[in-house]
């Protein structure tokens, strides 16, 4: 055992409240159990079977209320490791659910016996046709797949407000549309192929000109049955046209009956029927879309109405105007937003009835632009528009900012309202369309069925499409709560049917919240059609089930999760998965959302629980361990949850008073603390050199193990060498700007092999031909931006470092009279913004009179336009830092770098390398992990330059591609040297 093990008990919840009505049982605490967790590691290989109590509950959980706990959870690599585990299911009547983003909203994503994830080694954009078409594997996200095409002035047809975090696999499999899809551009009608999985493993391509004749082989009892049902239907002119009509408008309620119309032969109707089928068929490997223009220029607007039903009146002016989206949000979810970044803060106080359309047009070109301008404005004139607060305008507008913000807000729907909920109640999202023309008569009747049912929901939606989404906030753990809710749903999908004809679910497929409404909405005949296709295509019922069709008429209310109250920093997380793909430990350990999750379950738990106890031993290194603490899980999140400072507040509790005296002291003695690092960094570097990098890494191998793998750090070949002991010679008179080494530019120096000057030497010598000479002070050593205890949790250290540096900045700028201008992204951050909450009520009034200035941002916009560039690389790839997400930095990394190299690339799986300072030494498998993609990428082809704007990141990369990565800034001296 370690000497320094973490403060036993400290991760354990302060706030019990189980025992809780859905909590795992005890016993569940052993997790998968025998011989299922045996016979599937045998079958596939035990890399791929998760099975620990911990692993399950993470995956129990997706964006739906429900919570469904899997037996086993398998990590399926391929289409083979797929075939196997449909294969073992068969012979032993298990059950199989497929699960990628689970950012679905009904429970689609969840299963109660083998749950097999196929988003992790799924992901993939291959642009065919000049990106007219696009091959895109079912684990790559909506966003990353438009990125591809974008360089081809294409884009996808469906387009969720989750794009960032939903893959294509789900989109096809509930035929997700979005704001401006409708029924026309979804995938549906977008799709060219797909390949696909059949439960008895039967593998079909649907573009391959012989897959009938296979499929028939393979096959032959669900051709014929495919077959029987097309002529059955066809047979029935009433159910054709019935059929026909309910595709008039949105509509993802059961099975695409219209595939037996569209489709002449089994695969053909197999193609159709896959969309929209949930998982409950088959499973999607592989998807070939037509992609449509991507029009850039836009105009936009967004109008404010006194009433939800005034501005339903407006949607079908813009509709006949050619509005390519209008979206509409109400009162509750306009003032929701407000804690979206960028929302204006006096839409907090808007009326309560005010109702708001988002509409935007979209041109090829600037003449149809300005075409599509002029009839919008026209028709404001006749329209009954309010501006109750001063940030309203109603006027369209070309500027892309505002656009952005625009959508941001809208975007942000279910997640900012979710997010304002109250405390522990459950979030139900409801999803339906009725014919446009009728789109202001249906919210007048929703809002009276809310008020009666005593429900004051948040509405937004595809106001064009007449489809509608409304939140409901419930207690899941309260029984009359429950019922309240159940007498809500039965009412609202009369509602819907029988007045209206409209459809149940019109974008976020059935689910387990609308399957046992099916009948109610296609009728006895039709449904019964869709039971058959079921038993057709999976005869022992494999894949899925109770998803879509379930003959309980209380399935709704099956499995509804209950929301424990947990840290306030999380508290308000609806499970969405917006942050899941930006997480540098995602394919390595846990997500954003998987750590909130569990947490949740440990206070579902009662005291002396198994299960609180197995979760509680994987949550260190899975959770607060293997945490980069980046933060951009909260730049994803709609509502700002920061998961990584829930993480630093737990490494916090785990340090014993002794550790953190030992980082106080650290701190104050930081002239001496730097001093030794440079020296060891130095001597290592010179034994590494004589006796090679194996004794170095076996030595701090076998101290991690002694002492704690999360205090000694692991050594790495890609350490650079010492600093220079002393900085460049600089003055302080005629000093444009005050220049700020960080610490890690004192301890380490620059890339092995690079001729040169040093980056501080770098920084100096731009700056001075630019006419912009800068100071750096004398007693810079000895601090250091704090970034090192903050991340660490160490709180007392981070005090007193957080002060010093900012005392420090305060003389050495004249009080703030000169920017300070600092190397590294992450100290900037951490100067401008981290220290903040640890200073003093003196020091937080001293910092605010600061200019904290990135040195890259500093060359691009004071030094640029005064250098002569005279020379340049022919290709650079650029490795933006999360930094400089957060500052906002990365587009003048950009600029830096085009003007000193011809080509200019940043990898479209770019994100946190997870080095985060030391993190890459303590845990070199999270930056292993966290690369992995971005890596690929890059060693794909060469580049003349490789280059970043931190230290440690560029080690990171450094180690991850193979390449030597330095900052631009050496290059860009490079670029303007005599």
């Amino acid at each position: 055992m370690p000497l320094l093990e973490p403060k036993p008990g400290a991760l354990r919840p302060r706030g019990i409240s189980g025992p809780a009505p859905d909590r795992v049982p005890e016993h569940r605490a052993a997790g998968t159990p025998e011989p299922l967790r045996t016979e599937l590691a045998e079958l596939l290989g035990a890399e791929k079977v998760l099975w620990k109590v911990s692993d399950l509950v993470r995956y129990a959980s997706d964006a739906s209320p429900y919570r469904f706990v899997p037996q086993v959870v398998v990590i399926a690599e391929d289409i083979d490791d797929v075939s196997a585990v449909l294969s073992y299911a068969h012979g032993r009547q298990r059950e199989v659910v497929f699960r990628a983003a689970g950012t679905s909203l009904n429970g689609q994503a969840q299963g109660e016996d083998i749950l097999v994830d196929v988003r992790r080694h799924w992901a993939g954009v291959e642009v065919l046709d000049g990106g007219r078409r696009a091959r895109i594997r079912p684990g790559t996200t909506v966003f990353r797949a438009n990125a591809a095409l974008a360089r081809h002035g294409r884009v996808l047809g469906p387009d969720p407000a989750s794009a960032i975090a939903c893959t294509l696999g789900g989109v096809v499999a509930n035929n997700a549309s979005g704001m401006t899809a409708g029924t026309t551009r979804n995938s549906y009608r977008t799709l060219s192929s797909l390949t696909l999985a059949l439960p008895g493993g039967t593998v079909v391509d649907t573009a391959d000109p012989l897959a009938d004749e296979e499929l028939a082989r393979a096959e032959p009892a669900l051709c014929h049955g495919l077959m029987e049902i097309k002529a059955e239907i066809e047979a029935d002119p009433s159910l054709v046209a019935r059929i026909r009509a309910k595709y008039e408008i949105k509509n993802t309620t059961g099975y695409r009956l219209d595939a037996y119309l569209d489709g002449n032969t089994p695969v053909e109707i197999l193609r159709g029927l896959m969309v929209g089928s949930e998982g409950t068929l088959g499973f999607i490997a592989e998807v070939v879309f037509d992609t449509l223009p991507l029009d850039r220029e836009l105009c936009s607007a967004l109008l404010f109405f006194p009433s939800l039903p005034a501005a339903a009146a407006a949607v079908p002016l813009f509709n006949e105007a050619g509005a390519l989206a209008v979206e509409l949000m109400d009162g509750n979810t306009l003032r929701a937003s407000v804690s979206v970044a960028g929302v204006p803060a006096d839409w907090a106080d808007l009326p309560k009835d005010t109702t708001a359309l988002l509409v935007e047009f979209r041109a090829p070109d600037e003449a149809g632009r300005d075409a599509h301008e002029r009839r919008a404005t026209r028709l404001l004139a006749g329209l009954d528009l309010v501006a109750p607060v001063a940030s309203v305008t109603n006027a369209f507008t070309r500027d892309p900012r505002t656009i952005g913000g625009y959508w941001t807000a809208r975007k942000a729907f279910v997640t900012a309202v979710g997010g304002a909920r109250a405390s522990g109640t459950t979030l139900i999202t409801e999803d339906f369309a009725v014919p446009p023309s009728r789109l202001a008569e249906a919210c007048e009747a929703l809002l009276e069925l809310q008020a009666e049912h005593g429900f004051d929901a948040a509405v937004a939606g595809h106001a064009a499409h007449g489809n509608l989404h409304f939140l409901l906030a419930f207690d899941a753990a309260d029984p009359a709560d429950v019922e309240r809710y159940a007498a809500f749903m039965d009412a609202f999908c009369r509602l819907t049917v029988e007045r209206f004809d409209g459809s149940l679910k019109a974008e976020h497929s059935t689910g387990r919240n609308m399957a046992p409404f099916l009948e109610l909405e296609w009728g006895a005949k039709a449904t019964e059609l869709m039971w058959r296709t079921k038993r057709v295509v999976d005869p022992e019922g494999v894949l899925a089930p109770r998803i879509l069709l379930d003959r309980d008429p209380q399935a709704h209310l099956r499995g509804l999760k209950t929301i424990p109250r947990v840290e306030a920093v999380a508290d308000p997380c609806i499970e969405c998965g917006f942050c899941e793909p930006t997480c540098p430990s995602q394919d390595l350990t846990t997500t954003p959302r998987q750590r909130i999750v569990l947490r949740r379950e440990m206070t579902r738990q009662q005291p002396g629980s198994r299960v609180l106890d197995g979760l509680l031993d994987a949550y260190g290194y899975d959770a607060v361990d293997t945490c980069a603490v980046d933060s951009t899980c909260k730049l994803a999140c709609p509502v700002g949850i920061d998961t990584g400072a829930l993480m630093r507040d737990f490494r916090h509790r785990r340090h014993s008073a002794r550790e953190e005296r030992a980082a106080a002291l650290a701190a104050r003695r930081f002239r001496a603390v730097e001093a030794a690092a440079r020296l060891a960094v130095a001597t290592a570097d010179k034994l590494a050199d004589r006796l090679g990098d194996r004794l170095l890494e076996a030595v701090t191998g076998a101290a991690r193990k002694a002492v704690r793998p999360e205090l000694v750090p692991q050594w790495l070949p890609q350490i650079p060498g010492a600093a220079a002991r002393r900085l460049p010679a600089t003055r302080r008179v005629g000093a444009a700007a005050v220049y700020y080494p960080s610490c890690v530019n004192r301890i380490f120096g620059g890339p092995d092999g690079r001729p040169g000057p040093s980056l501080p030497e770098a920084v100096v010598a731009v700056s001075e031909r630019a006419g912009k000479p800068v100071w750096i002070p004398r007693d810079v050593p000895g601090t250091c931006c704090a970034t090192i205890w903050h991340s660490k949790g160490y709180d007392a250290g981070n005090r007193v470092m957080a002060n010093r540096i900012v005392e420090a900045a305060w003389g050495w700028t004249a009080g703030g009279r000169l920017p300070l201008v600092v190397d590294a992204s992450s100290c900037t951050l951490g100067i401008a913004h981290e220290v903040v909450p640890y200073l003093t009520e003196e020091n937080r009034a001293l910092h605010a009179e600061l200019r904290i200035v990135d040195s890259v941002v500093w060359a691009a916009e004071e030094l640029l336009p005064h250098l002569e560039i005279r020379r340049t690389v022919g290709s650079a790839v650029l490795h933006p830092t999360c930094s400089m997400r957060h500052l906002g930095d990365e587009a003048q990394l950009r600029a830096v770098a085009e003007a000193c190299a011809d080509e200019v690339v940043v990898p479209d799986d770019a994100g946190c390398c997870a080095f985060a300072g030391d993190r890459g030494m303590l845990h070199p498998e999270l930056t292993a992990s966290a690369t992995a993609r971005e890596a690929a990428a890059v060693r794909a082809r060469p580049f003349d330059a490789h280059l970043s704007a931190n230290r440690m990141c560029e080690v990171g990369m450094d180690r991850a591609t193979g390449r030597g990565y330095y900052s631009v800034l050496l290059e860009l001296e490079h670029a303007t040297r005599l």
